[in-house]
């Protein structure tokens, strides 16, 4: 139940903090804090409002937005593992991402390789077909004599 609960709060705080207006109450903010400088002499108290609402504010940001980015991260995982499961790529790049930095790299320079060798057949497949298509100069300088 809790999980449900902190799940449905993450997201609507993530997405309130990424609206214009969020952006914008904190300006003014800001701003209504350094117009009142001068009011509280710059204070030790008038300076330290600032920094720890920031503070608290951020901590408690850092925690709900990555929570909401490793769900968007599970998510798209969860549909990418799907298409490679229902389409002719190899299932084998099922769940790579839970392997280590050097086996990631690993699949990396195999599927560089086969775009790489599938780039060349590709090139070499219409070099050929674009030599039988179009007819030699002494072919075209028969037919328009």
């Amino acid at each position: 139940m809790f999980g449900k609960l902190f799940t449905r709060v993450a997201n609507e705080v993530a997405f309130a903090a990424g609206k214009p207006i969020a952006f914008i109450i904190c300006c003014l903010t800001v701003i209504m804090w350094g117009v009142t400088g001068p009011i509280f002499g710059f204070s030790d108290t008038w300076q330290l409002i600032i920094n720890t609402g920031t503070t608290i504010i951020t901590f408690l940001m850092v925690f709900l937005i990555q929570n909401t980015q490793n769900r968007d991260g599970i998510a798209i995982q969860a549909k990418l593992d799907e298409l490679v499961r229902v389409t002719e790529a190899k299932n084998a790049f099922i769940g790579i991402e839970h392997l280590t930095e050097e086996e990631v790299e690993k699949f990396r320079r195999q599927c560089e390789a086969a775009a790489k060798k599938a780039d060349r057949r590709l090139n070499e497949f219409g070099a050929t077909h674009r030599q039988r298509r179009s007819p030699s100069k002494a072919v075209k300088a028969k037919a328009q004599a």
